[in-house]
């Protein structure tokens, strides 16, 4: 999906001209992934535009920062602010939010000294469903990756780090070279996540997710959808899922910023439930999407008004 290019971008505490947000080809993010980064989703609702979670994805960016001890100069106070800003000198409604936190040109050692500074950029574009409109209403067809899940033994996986996404780049190959919109992975024989999403599977009515310790993201629409799902009345649980259960669940979808709530209506070929979004799945999409429609009191403050 091309970028449209906005007006700025915020960079180490002012607004910049968008052709101006350059990096050096010796940037050290460049060479070695050290950044951290989030993704966060600004709607366009009945009462004007809202950023969803922010605060909890500003919390989960110094989080993983934290984790690779960067240095920084900002507070999340100040990165929440910025991201409201873009939002508003852009003049944007629907958008989508990209703060990145990463190591600049200074040194090409694979430690940097403890007096670099990592440098702030936020940016904020034009996106529509990462897994297609059509995939959202329909379902999307996935397959099982050959490849693994990178584990909290070799890269701490709770951290949104850039290098950590080589890792799903392979794992997003494998569907595209074979015809589908996404793959899954599975370690050990456990079900992990998608390259960029979450999971939730559905058997006889219940709401299942594999858990942190799968080597999967702490999502936060995944926890949304745990809160909305328990709101509804269903019951989840957070457990070891065997590859299996794929092929004989009732319902599957992905969850992410991205891809909000997308549908899953086949695994390797074989179809999920009968082929089409199933019940549970729909009514998690209606409370969700109904956050933004007013449908759905959003009484947990998700809403961050502009």
């Amino acid at each position: 999906m091309a970028i449209e290019p906005t007006k700025s971008i915020w960079k180490d505490g002012k607004l910049i001209a968008w052709q101006d947000a350059q990096v050096h080809v010796l940037a050290h993010a460049m060479h070695y992934g050290t950044s951290v980064f989030e993704g966060i989703r600004c709607y366009k609702t009945t009462d004007g535009r809202a950023i969803f979670r922010l605060e909890a994805h500003i919390k989960r960016l110094f989080d993983s920062a934290k984790i690779y001890r960067f240095s920084i100069n900002h507070d999340e106070q100040e990165l929440l602010e910025a991201c409201r800003l873009v939002i508003v000198e852009n003049q944007l409604e629907s958008a989508y939010i990209r703060p990145l936190i990463y190591y600049g040109f200074g040194t090409l050692a694979v430690l940097p000294p403890e007096e670099m500074t990592a440098e702030v950029i936020i940016a904020a574009i034009q996106w529509g469903a990462y897994l297609g409109e059509e995939g959202l209403k329909n379902g999307i067809d996935v397959c099982v990756s050959s490849w693994s899940r990178t584990t909290s033994a070799t890269n701490p996986v709770l951290s949104k780090a850039g290098g950590h996404y080589l890792n799903s780049q392979l794992v997003a190959s494998d569907a595209r070279r074979n015809g589908y919109a996404e793959a899954i992975v599975v370690n050990n024989g456990l079900i992990s996540e998608g390259s960029a999403e979450n999971i939730f599977i559905v058997r006889d009515g219940v709401i299942f997710t594999p858990p942190l310790a799968a080597a999967i993201l702490g999502g936060i629409t995944r926890d949304s959808v745990m809160v909305l799902a328990r709101e509804l009345g269903f019951e989840i649980r957070e457990q070891s899922l065997p590859r299996d259960l794929l092929y004989v669940s009732d319902e599957i979808f992905l969850t992410g910023t991205a891809a909000e709530i997308t549908p899953v209506r086949s695994v390797d070929q074989l179809p999920v439930g009968n082929g089409k979004p199933g019940p549970i799945t729909k009514a998690l999409q209606s409370a969700f999407f109904g956050l933004f429609d007013g449908s759905t009191q959003d009484q947990w403050n998700w809403l961050d008004r502009l």
